[in-house]
């Protein structure tokens, strides 16, 4: 069975979710997203230029919490379209992803 790279469940697993995050920048060459999904690795999950200074990647998440920063050409910072904040031990903010579970 194929497994997904960012959270180890199986592809297509019914408890799973995707989940899209799209972020604008316009002179950005490289942008990861580390979080607690994926032990706050950016290179674990870079996102993918679509054109017109905008990256998009979808994830497939267990339903639960996450925290997660974008890394734009190596600074950190929180994602400005997530609707929540939570403070980290470092002095700024983690974005935060909550995944719902799925309708039965």
């Amino acid at each position: 069975m194929k497994k997904n790279k960012t959270n180890n469940q199986p592809v297509g697993d019914p408890g799973t979710k995707t989940v899209r995050i799209e972020f604008t920048h316009a002179t950005a060459t490289r942008i990861g997203i580390a979080g607690t999904f994926n032990d706050w690795r950016p290179g674990a999950t870079e996102m993918v230029p679509v054109g017109d200074g905008r990256w998009l990647k979808e994830l497939i998440l267990a339903p639960g919490v996450y925290e997660y920063r974008l890394v734009v050409d190596g600074e950190w910072m929180p994602d400005p379209r997530a609707s929540e904040t939570a403070p980290n031990p470092f002095g700024e903010m983690n974005s935060v992803l909550k995944v719902n579970r799925c309708a039965s």
